[in-house]
This record gives structure tokens, C-alpha cells and sequence, in this order.
């Protein structure tokens, strides 16, 4: 069985996700579609405490990492990337060539990018701590004004000198 919570944000709705065994997925307002919700998924706001109270933490700028039990489905591959976002210290930035680098696979910035982009856990597998090797933001599941937002939570900003983005 899986167990589902809609919450509010500063980013809007979010469709929160779990198994027995941990957080599924996170899900955007765009991405929200109430008659698409599975037959095997129950409401059931109490199997989503910790997570709304880690979220809330973190959207009031109280928290810097999660410590949830996460159960997302995906490749070997795409689990070894969210394994590396999650190693993305809060307030700081990474290029898909960092990445890249660190799994060590020079050339797999496009399978990186691909990965990262397939997240399912976004916000706790902080997937929006990923940017262009260029400084700038690219594409983010629930929008790029959103992934700014989530960066000036985490203290980043163009004023950032040391972290700087640039949003378009």
C-alpha cells in the first residue's frame, strides 16, 4: 500500500508519496492530477508526519539536510546519482560535470543530467542544488522560478558572490 498527503509550500502544492519502507516521490502542483491517483495509493495524512514537519523545517529555513527514510523507484544508474545529490551540502551548488566527475564517468554529463532529471524525491534529494558548469540554472521538474526559490531558501543567490546563479 501506498499512503499519500498534499501540503502547501512556498513552492506551491506538493503531492508527498510512502511506502512502508520510506518516501516515494514528491510531486509539484503541475504534476498533481487527483483523478490519476492510483487505486493502490490511500490518503492518509499520519503516515506522513516526519516528512511535512522535515519540509516545513526547511521551507522556514530551520533545517539543512532530512534524515527520512527514502524508497524511490529507479535505475541502479539513476540511484547512484540521487545517492551523489544527496552528498550536495545545503548552500552549495554542483554542475552536472561535478557530478559527473565524482562517479567517475568524465563523459556521462548528459546521462547525469538525464538521471537528475528523473528524480523522484526532489527537494530531500536536492536535485535543484545542480546547475549549468556555465552558472546558469537549467531545466528542474517543477520550474526554474521554483528552483531559484528553493536556492534563496538555501541562502543562495545572485548576491552570492561565491554561489552565484543566474536564472535565465
Amino acid at each position: 500500500m501506498l499512503y499519500y498527503d498534499i501540503i502547501s509550500s512556498p513552492i506551491g502544492k506538493l503531492l508527498l508519496l510512502t511506502s512502508d519502507k520510506g518516501l516515494k516521490k514528491i510531486l509539484f502542483e503541475e504534476h498533481i492530477d487527483l483523478e490519476n491517483i492510483s487505486d493502490d495509493w490511500q490518503q492518509e495524512a499520519s503516515k506522513l508526519v516526519q516528512v511535512k514537519t522535515q519540509l516545513n523545517e526547511y521551507f522556514e529555513k530551520k533545517r539543512t539536510s532530512f534524515s527520512l527514510n527514502l524508497d524511490p523507484d529507479g535505475t541502479v544508474f539513476q540511484k547512484q546519482i540521487w545517492k551523489q545529490l544527496e552528498q550536495i551540502p545545503f548552500g552549495e551548488l554542483r554542475s552536472y560535470q561535478d557530478i559527473a566527475n565524482k562517479i567517475e564517468k568524465p563523459n556521462a554529463c548528459r546521462a547525469v543530467g538525464m538521471a537528475n532529471s528523473k528524480n523522484p524525491i526532489p527537494i530531500v534529494v536536492p536535485c535543484h542544488r545542480v546547475i549549468g558548469k556555465n552558472g546558469k540554472l537549467t531545466g528542474y521538474a517543477g520550474g526554474l522560478e521554483n528552483k531559484a526559490i528553493l536556492l534563496r531558501i538555501e541562502g543562495i543567490d545572485q548576491e552570492n558572490k561565491s554561489q552565484q546563479f543566474q536564472l535565465f
